[in-house]
């Protein structure tokens, strides 16, 4: 991994040429609202539906702008990452629109739905365990046998600069925002998000929501320096990653504090989501409203852009149906 004195930090011009980049290859989400969650907080409430993204991922936005920014002699030999799971299937769905190879190194833990949709779309998966020093090693021995171009999950400019499109299209839907408040792990929606907010709407207020058993950023972020948990356990799979040095610059330097939430906080808000919205979303894409939910004093009379970041769930292992 490059230092962050040798890595590229994007600008919001890279913002700007990535969404026209990945406009063929994305939707523009919709934003909804709910009456109900408007009550229950004393806030207004803006969710950025990105379960209804491509994939069923926000992640497909990083993914095609990595992958599209390619060139052609770099994209022939194919692109790599370790995923478990969103970041996984939205890179394996760019590079099938590319007509390229893609390698996927993922836990043998992950949800049985995204391996699926991995393999759906053409990738190739090699399985390792469920820490991240196990997921590096066996990445490693991947990439070097395939050759191809690495496109990490989040600690990427190309898909920083990706994910940034998410913000930037819900400040063009909604205006008059006070904060905006996404899921966390290993930061590239927080990042992005920092990335859009601080350059265009530099006074809205940025939060960062994580698991409970997963709150290696909250820890990293009230100590001031990265702590990285090798295998946390929480149904939030997606919010298992530690922060990287790219994401650590943007979440130290913009954030404006990181909620956690329970396990039972983060089951209640994804069910009551289900109930009350009639959408599917993960447990990862639950932890902001569980936040907001156990913080509404904070929230309370303010417009709230809510990130929902994807929608691929196992539906046979629905966290409230008891086995």
């Amino acid at each position: 991994m490059k230092d962050l004195t040798e890595m590229y930090i994007p600008t919001y011009a890279d913002v700007e040429a990535a969404h026209a980049r990945i406009a063929p290859h994305i939707h523009r989400t919709p934003v909804l609202t709910s009456s109900y969650f408007n009550d229950l907080t004393g806030a207004e409430l803006f969710f950025k539906c990105e379960n209804f993204q491509k994939a069923g991922a926000f992640k497909v936005r990083g993914a095609s702008n990595a992958v599209f920014g390619l060139s052609d002699e770099m994209a022939a030999r194919g692109v790599a990452t370790h995923s478990s799971g969103n970041h996984a299937l939205s890179l394996s769905y760019a590079a099938g629109r590319r007509g390229i190879p893609c390698h996927v190194v993922m836990p043998r833990t992950a949800p049985q739905a995204k391996k699926d949709a991995v393999r759906g779309y053409g990738g190739i998966i090699t399985e390792c365990e469920p820490s991240t020093t196990s997921r590096e090693a066996v990445f490693a021995e991947v990439q070097a046998a395939t050759g191809a171009e690495f496109v990490h999950p989040y600690n990427d400019p190309r898909v920083i600069a990706g994910q940034a499109t998410c913000s930037k299209e819900l400040l063009e839907q909604v205006e008059g925002l006070d904060a905006v408040i996404a899921p966390i792990g290993g930061g590239g929606m927080v990042s992005g998000t920092c990335l859009t907010l601080s350059n265009i709407a530099p006074h809205v207020k940025i939060y960062a929501a994580e698991p409970e058993q997963a709150d290696d950023a909250y820890r990293s972020f009230k100590a001031g320096h990265i702590i990285a948990d090798d295998a946390p356990n929480t149904i939030a799979d997606g919010l298992k990653v530690p922060l990287k040095d790219l994401t650590w610059h943007f979440v130290r330097n913009h954030v404006t504090d990181i909620l956690t939430a329970s396990e039972d906080e983060i089951v209640d808000a994804m069910k009551q989501t289900w109930k009350r919205m009639k959408i599917v979303i993960e447990p990862s894409c639950a932890v902001p409203l569980a936040t907001i939910l156990k913080n509404r004093e904070i929230f309370a009379g303010k417009r709230v852009g809510v990130i929902i970041t994807g929608g691929n769930v196992d539906l046979d292992a629905l966290p409230w149906i008891k086995s």
